[in-house]
C-alpha cells in the first residue's frame, strides 16, 4: 500500500482556453468547489478565436445553469436566447419529409406498456394521425408556442423540457462574470510553453509568452481543435469515427431573422450533408456541414447562402474538423473538455452537452491528490460511453433513410454500422423495443422519434397491445389528440412569451 502521505494534494486548477467550454469549465468548478479553497485560474488569448457559431443546446444545459447559481433572465437577455422544444429534420429519410425530436414523451405509457407500441398497432388507421401528434412539444412546435413545463405531474404540461438557443459568442463572457465573481483567476496570454515533470510525465507548468510561468496540480485543456496539451504535449492520440459520419467541414453564417420565431432548431438534408437553421432574437444562425469528398466548399457555401430566410450579415466562414475524440480525455494530469477531447457534428445538439458532462464527471471524480489513477480510468470510461452513444444516435439519422440521389446518401445508406447500434436497429424491428441504457444520452423517445420519423417501422408490436379492444385504443387515441391539441393552443406565441415576461432584447 503506498504511503498517503506522500501523495500531493490537488490545490491549483489551471484551464488553457476560454470560450464556452473554458468558462463552463471555470464557472462550475468555482461554483462547486470553490468554498474548498481551490485555486482555479483560467489562461486565455484575446488574439486566439474561438469557435462560436450559435448554440442550439439541449435540456441539460438548464440544469448546469440552474445548478451553478445563474439567473435565468439574465441569461436569456446577454445571450439573445430563444427557447427550443426540440428539433426539426427536414428531408432526411425522403425528400419532403419532415419530424420533430421533441424534448419530451410520446403519449403516456398504458398498463405498463410504452405508447408508441398502441400506435403502432392502429398507425395503419386513417384517423390515427402521425405520431408528432401525441407529443406536446412537438405540436407546440408546429405552431410556434412556448409555456415553460408544469410541476404538477397529473397534468401534459409536466411531460416535456427545454433547453435555449443562443448566441455562443455572448455566452462566454456572460460565464466569465460569473466565474471571476466567484474567485477564478483570469490571465490574458498565450501559451508558449509546456513544462512536464521527468519522471511521472505529468504537466507542472505553462509558460507564457510575456515569460510568466503559472504552475498547477491539474490542468484542462480547452484549447480546441489544436488540443495543446492534452495532443501536442502528452501526444494522446485520436480515434477517427469518419468512416460512419464523413461530415468534416461546416460553413457558418448569420442572416438576418424572417418569419415568426421559431421555438426550436431545424436540420435539414442536403446532398453532401446537411443545413442548421437557428432561431435567435436578434438574428438566424445557419450552417452546412458537410463531406469534402463530396462536395467542393464553394458549392457547399452556395448551398447555405441560396438557402438563407433572410440578408447575409457576415461573410460564410469554413470549420474543418475530423468526428472522433481523443483515445483518453484524462490523461496524466490533463483533462480534455471541448472541442480539444473530441468532436461530434451537432446535429442533435450535443456540443455543449458533452462540455457539460466533461466537467460534471470532473466534479463527481475530483481527485483529492495527485495519485488518481482509479479516477482517471472511471472517467475515461464513463466518457467513452458517452462519446460512443451520441455516435451511434448521430450514424442512425444517416443510416436510417431510403436516399439514393447522391453518392453520399448512398455510401450511408448501405456502410456497415457499429454493431452496437446495429442490435438497436434489430431488436426494433422485430418488436418496437428500444434497448434502454444504464449511462448513455438519448433515452427511449428520442430513439423512437428518429426512428419511426425516419420510416424505420417494426414488424410486430408488444403482444400486451391486444389485451385492449381497437375501439378502446382508438378512442384513448382520439382523445390524447385532441388533448395535445388544445394544450398547445393554449399556449403563449413565442416571441410574446419572451416579451411579456422581459426576456426579449431586440426580438426581430
Amino acid at each position: 500500500m503506498s504511503d498517503e502521505s506522500s501523495d500531493k494534494h490537488v490545490e491549483r486548477v489551471i484551464i488553457i482556453g476560454g470560450g464556452t467550454a473554458g468558462w463552463m469549465t471555470a464557472a462550475g468548478l468555482a461554483s462547486m468547489l470553490g468554498s474548498t479553497g481551490l485555486a482555479i485560474t483560467l489562461i486565455e488569448s484575446e488574439a486566439i478565436g474561438i469557435v462560436g457559431v450559435g448554440e442550439a443546446t439541449l435540456p441539460h444545459i438548464k440544469y448546469f445553469n440552474d445548478t451553478i447559481g445563474v439567473d435565468e433572465a439574465e441569461f436569456i437577455a446577454a445571450t439573445s436566447a430563444t427557447f427550443k422544444l426540440g428539433i426539426e429534420f427536414v428531408d432526411w429519410a425522403r425528400k419532403g419529409d419532415s419530424y420533430i425530436h421533441p424534448f419530451g414523451e410520446f403519449g403516456l405509457a398504458n398498463e405498463g406498456v410504452p405508447f408508441h407500441q398502441y400506435w403502432s398497432k392502429m398507425s395503419g388507421a386513417l384517423d390515427t394521425g402521425p405520431l408528432d401528434d401525441y407529443s406536446l412539444p412537438v405540436v407546440a412546435c408546429r405552431k410556434g408556442r412556448f409555456q415553460r413545463p408544469s410541476d404538477d405531474p397529473r397534468s401534459v404540461l409536466s411531460t416535456y423540457r427545454y433547453a435555449y438557443q443562443f448566441d455562443a459568442m455572448q455566452y462566454a463572457p456572460f460565464l466569465r462574470k460569473h466565474g471571476e465573481a466567484r474567485g477564478v483567476t483570469r490571465i490574458e496570454g498565450k501559451v508558449t510553453g509546456v513544462d512536464q515533470e521527468s519522471e511521472s510525465g505529468n504537466i507542472a507548468s505553462v509558460t507564457l509568452e510575456t515569460g510568466q510561468r503559472v504552475e498547477g496540480d491539474l490542468f484542462v485543456d480547452c484549447t480546441g481543435f489544436i488540443g495543446l496539451l492534452i495532443e501536442k504535449t502528452l501526444k494522446t492520440g485520436y480515434e477517427s469515427w469518419s468512416q460512419y459520419l464523413p461530415c468534416d467541414r461546416a460553413v457558418a453564417a448569420p442572416c438576418e431573422s424572417a418569419g415568426p420565431l421559431l421555438p426550436y432548431t431545424r436540420a435539414t438534408a442536403d446532398c453532401a450533408g446537411w443545413r442548421w437553421r437557428i432561431p435567435l432574437q436578434h438574428r438566424t444562425g445557419n450552417g452546412h456541414v458537410y463531406s469534402s469528398g463530396f462536395i467542393g466548399d464553394e458549392d457547399a457555401e452556395r448551398a447555405l447562402v441560396d438557402n438563407l430566410d433572410g440578408k447575409l450579415l457576415a461573410d460564410p466562414r469554413i470549420l474543418r474538423f475530423v468526428t472522433g475524440k481523443r483515445r483518453k480525455l484524462w490523461n496524466h494530469n490533463c483533462i480534455a473538455i471541448g472541442l480539444s477531447g473530441g468532436f461530434l457534428e451537432p446535429l442533435e445538439s450535443t456540443s455543449i452537452y458533452l462540455i457539460q458532462e466533461g466537467i460534471t464527471k470532473l466534479l463527481e471524480l475530483f481527485p483529492d491528490t495527485d495519485s488518481f489513477t482509479v479516477e482517471m480510468e472511471e472517467y475515461n470510461r464513463r466518457m467513452d460511453l458517452e462519446f460512443e452513444r451520441i455516435r451511434d444516435f448521430l450514424i442512425l439519422h444517416y443510416h436510417a433513410t431510403e436516399r439514393d440521389d447522391s453518392d453520399f446518401w448512398n455510401y450511408l445508406r448501405t456502410m456497415k454500422i457499429p454493431g452496437s447500434l446495429a442490435d438497436k436497429l434489430e431488436l426494433f424491428r422485430n418488436s418496437g423495443r428500444i434497448a434502454a441504457y444504464d449511462h448513455g444520452l438519448f433515452l427511449v423517445p428520442s430513439w423512437i422519434a428518429v426512428l419511426l420519423g425516419q420510416r424505420i417501422g417494426p414488424t410486430n408490436y408488444d403482444w400486451r397491445v391486444d389485451q385492449l379492444s381497437e375501439e378502446h385504443i382508438r378512442q384513448h387515441l382520439s382523445g390524447l389528440r385532441n388533448h395535445m391539441e388544445q394544450a398547445a393552443s393554449d399556449m403563449f406565441d413565442h416571441a410574446n412569451f419572451l416579451t411579456q415576461n422581459g426576456l426579449a432584447r431586440g426580438v426581430a
